[in-house]
């Protein structure tokens, strides 16, 4: 009992130092954004008077309404079109029989190996092509911010791994009631994959809103960038300007994290299902 006892305190240690590692961060970021220019420049630990404005002065010297939309947007796009193709793609491996479904399992599961910056170039070319050959203009656009990542891999095996769970049962009682496949899908399996669907929309709303290198690299104009490039408006030759830019942060980081305390036992038990599930 005394050993269990040391392991046990010795875990908590380890966790309690890992999530004071992990927040000092952002609690230096919320101080930091309360600041005055030199109190952030000097690397202070806490402000001598809370500055209020630099959240007025960062969300009007950056544009940030309109950054916001566009991440918004970008978001809701983003996360409404990978549900959709993630649960297309997932049904048939889970549920169907058809020659080869192994094969194309397992396709999927290796571009998991590939990492996504391997892909910001075949990506980006295909995006140019289509705007040159096309009459549809591509660059500088929702689908060129959008498109080429809503085919989510890792969103696919999550939502196979649980509905391969779902029993055979429903499928018979469905086939009975005269229901096809995309009735029973979208009638049936969907409601009852919430928790996944959750999990999936949230790990697709972070992506899609912490976007940097490929908005920088499809547009050329703040109308359609997202607020993570917003954030670089407040880096010049003059120097960074810390105290706007952790408010700007502050503003960036507040509709991720309110996403997921909304649906936090959702999010984990998605995980833990979906990953219990053979």
């Amino acid at each position: 009992m005394a050993t269990r006892g040391g392991k046990a305190k010795l875990i908590y240690c380890g966790l309690s130092l890992g999530g004071l590692a992990a927040g000092f961060p952002f609690a230096w970021m919320l101080l930091a954004s309360f600041m005055s220019r030199g109190e952030s420049l000097r690397r202070a630990l806490l402000p001598e008077r809370v500055q209020w404005d630099n959240y007025i002065e960062a969300w009007q010297e950056a544009d940030f309404g309109l950054y916001f939309e566009n991440s918004l947007i970008i978001a809701v796009l983003q996360v409404s079109g990978t549900l959709l193709f993630s649960v297309m793609a997932a049904y048939p491996l889970a549920r169907m029989q058809f020659r080869g479904r192994d094969v194309v399992f397992t396709g999927v599961l290796a571009t998991l190996m590939i990492p996504e910056a391997v892909t910001i170039v075949p990506n980006f070319l295909v995006v140019t092509w289509l705007h040159h050959n096309t009459p549809f203009a591509w660059l500088n656009s929702w689908p060129a911010l959008t498109i080429p990542f809503m085919a989510s891999a890792f969103s696919i095996f999550l939502l196979r791994q649980f509905m391969r769970g779902l029993p055979n049962e429903l499928w018979d009682a469905a086939r009975i009631e005269g229901s096809g496949h995309v009735r029973f899908l979208f009638q049936i399996a969907v409601p009852l994959c919430r928790a996944p669907l959750l999990t999936v929309g949230m790990f697709t709303f972070i992506g899609s809103w912490n976007a940097l290198a490929w908005p920088l690299l499809v547009t050329n104009t703040p109308d359609w960038r997202p607020i993570a490039v917003g954030l670089q408006q407040f880096a010049s030759e003059a120097g960074t300007e810390i105290h706007l830019q952790m408010a700007g942060a502050v503003i960036a980081t507040a509709p991720v994290l309110l996403a997921y305390f909304l649906i936090q036992r959702e999010f984990t038990e998605g995980i833990s299902i979906s990953g219990l599930k053979g």
